[in-house]
């Protein structure tokens, strides 16, 4: 993908993807192409991230797997020779308890998504979103 937002014709050949030169339009708006983030705790999640995205999107982790991980990632890019700076942790998913947001953003998140819960109508979700913000500004 890459090389598609990034070249007017792109190509692959390797040894589980292979497809000719295509055309891919329109081109993101950011430049050179819009944060790569990689979900998931598999055991070579971090590896990966460090070798080709831009971010980890993880859900169901403690702060101590985000601590943890952090210190890993600087490991990882240290020998990569990538700044560990430039990968965010980005925790999706999670409820808005302004105690638990702090704790993931103290171990190291950049940043926290909330989840709202399913609600029928558009008053509910607005009284919901108040309530989200109150919790965690």
């Amino acid at each position: 993908m890459k090389l598609c937002w990034t070249q007017e014709e792109a190509e692959y050949h390797g040894k589980y993807y292979d497809f000719p030169p295509v055309r891919s339009f329109p081109k993101p708006a950011q430049k050179p192409y819009p944060p790569i983030l990689i979900g998931g705790m598999a055991p070579n999640v971090l590896k990966r991230i460090v070798a080709h995205a831009d971010g980890w999107l993880p859900n169901r982790v403690t702060p101590a797997e985000i601590e943890n991980s952090r210190k890993e990632l600087a490991t990882l890019c240290a020998a990569a020779g990538r700044d560990p700076a430039s990968i965010q942790i980005v925790i999706y998913g999670q409820a808005a308890e302004r105690a638990h947001v702090q704790s993931l953003l103290d171990a190291g998140a950049d940043s926290v998504v909330l989840k709202p819960e399913w609600v029928e109508t558009e008053k509910e979700m607005g009284d919901q979103l108040e309530r989200m913000a109150e919790a965690v500004f």
